[in-house]
């Protein structure tokens, strides 16, 4: 995938604000609401939210860290890695949604969460967002980030920021699913 590093960091700052919306929405629900579950297998909101977080806490760390210590210049294309190109694109909300498993230390199912799991979440938020627009000083292309799956593999930093954006949009359309069934 070739794109614009401009227009492909104005999107995914637009998918996180929105991402943070529905994050603030959810604040207004009933706590009842937030934990409701149609079966035991399944997430309630709540527990889609501390997913992005516990995804989060290895993510907003490594970028934060990759993005200080940037010294290339921006490039005008984002050029995406084949790797990197099919992670973010599996992590795209589609009309069927492709269930993924999930790693265990990155299930919260049957976790007991407050609401301070959107507290938490909306941080990390406001914090990507600040580093989506210092990602307007550098490339995209040419700074790598490591991933929570592996220590061997790397990332170019559009690609991990796309993973982690989509990922987000990805479990924020579940929680509201999840919500949707209790109301």
């Amino acid at each position: 995938m070739k794109i614009a590093q401009s227009i492909l960091i104005d999107d995914l700052i637009a998918q996180t604000i929105n991402s943070k919306k529905k994050a603030q929405h959810l604040k207004t629900l009933p706590f009842d609401s937030l934990n409701a579950k149609a079966t035991a297998d399944v997430w309630s909101a709540l527990e889609c939210i501390e997913h992005l977080n516990l995804y989060a806490n290895f993510y907003i760390p490594e970028l934060t860290k990759v993005i200080n210590k940037a010294n290339q210049s921006p490039n005008e294309i984002f050029h995406s890695g084949w790797l990197g190109n099919y992670f973010a694109n599996s992590m795209i909300p589609k009309e069927k949604l492709n269930k993924m498993k999930t790693f265990k230390d990155k299930n919260p199912n049957g976790s007991k969460l407050s609401i301070d799991v959107l507290d938490q979440f909306l941080k990390a938020l406001d914090t990507l967002l600040d580093l989506l627009e210092r990602c307007r000083s550098i490339s995209l292309t040419h700074n790598k980030t490591g991933i929570s799956i592996s220590k061997y593999i790397t990332l170019r930093l559009g690609d991990t920021l796309r993973v982690v954006v989509y990922h987000h949009t990805r479990h924020m359309l579940q929680a509201g699913r999840a919500v949707a069934l209790y109301n």
